[in-house]
């Protein structure tokens, strides 16, 4: 007997999120939170770790509780963001946003997660000649993680040419 695709998860949309896209998000980038609070006032942060689930829709950021205080607000009111995601060696970069992002405190493998990144981080800028100092210096964080959440709503082309601002076309499934 074929199995079947519950019907739920079938009226699903692809997600935009493909295998090159997939790496880039998980790989040796800088990460860029915003959101934007009633007034339409932008406010951004760094993220310190992303998880992306296994049907590329659904992403995981780690954000510092302290010193994210106007992003983590705006996203509890509103629950709109956007991440873009570049590479420094090559300036490839995409936008992800996100319409239902929620926050729940950090879990047990966040702060092993954030210090993974921030290793990545060091050798990414560190073969563009940057010492360790300065990525610790930009993603250094004190106290607690907090995990924001959202499905995957757009994705768009960021990396400086022709194509910058293009909508990500769907990927398979």
């Amino acid at each position: 007997m074929p199995a079947t695709t519950p019907s739920h998860i079938s009226s699903l949309p692809s997600s935009p999120i493909g295998p090159a896209q997939a790496e880039l998000i998980t790989g040796r980038t800088s990460m860029i939170v915003a959101s934007r609070d009633a007034q339409l006032r932008p406010h951004v942060m760094r993220a310190v770790g992303c998880r992306l689930s296994d049907d590329r829709r659904r992403l995981t950021v780690l954000l510092p509780e302290e010193g994210g205080s106007e992003v983590l607000q705006d996203l509890r009111a509103n629950q709109q963001i956007a991440v873009v995601f570049s590479r420094p060696s090559s300036n490839r970069t995409i936008q992800l946003k996100g319409h239902d992002a929620t926050i729940t405190p950090s879990g047990p493998d966040d702060q092993l997660l954030a210090e993974r990144y921030l290793q990545g981080f060091i050798a990414e800028i560190g073969a563009l000649g940057h010492p360790a100092e300065v990525a610790q210096t930009i993603l250094g964080y004190d106290g607690a993680l907090m995990q924001v959440h959202f499905t995957v709503g757009a994705a768009f082309e960021q990396t400086p040419g022709p194509g910058a601002g293009q909508p990500l076309p769907a990927a398979a499934a």
